[in-house]
């Protein structure tokens, strides 16, 4: 099992092309945790506007009454992936991981083979 400083060095160092992680509590948007990040990736600021992204999402399911779970959500930018992956055990309800990734280094598939990996280890 892994802690969240111990899951974000993970993402950070295993997933290829990793720019930046953070552990998101969608009630609050409130980051619990980040790696990485820049002047130009503020992941605290991410973390809030990618909060209304999951809600967003959450509730256009509720209005359509789909009666199934986010696993992930996926942004592509030009240069950049945004990779939102909603946590589902052992205390994760209402939370997310987020990753941002250079799409030029990256491999997405891997990327979310990982996160789904770090999301299985992580306890919360």
């Amino acid at each position: 099992m892994a802690n969240t400083d111990m899951a974000l060095k993970d993402a950070m160092s295993s997933i290829e092309g990793a720019l930046g992680v953070a552990l998101v509590d969608y009630g609050s948007g409130m980051a619990l945790g980040t790696l990485g990040g820049s002047q130009a990736l503020d992941l605290n600021v991410a973390a809030a506007a990618n909060t209304d992204v999951v809600r967003a999402k959450l509730r256009a399911m509720e209005m359509l009454d789909i009666q199934d779970r986010i696993e992930d959500i996926l942004i592509t930018l030009g240069s950049q992936y945004h990779l939102i992956r909603l946590l589902t055990g052992r205390g994760g309800n209402g939370l997310f991981l987020y990753l941002v990734l250079d799409s030029q280094r990256a491999n997405l598939a891997m990327a979310r083979h990982q996160l789904k990996r770090i999301e299985g280890d992580l306890e919360v």
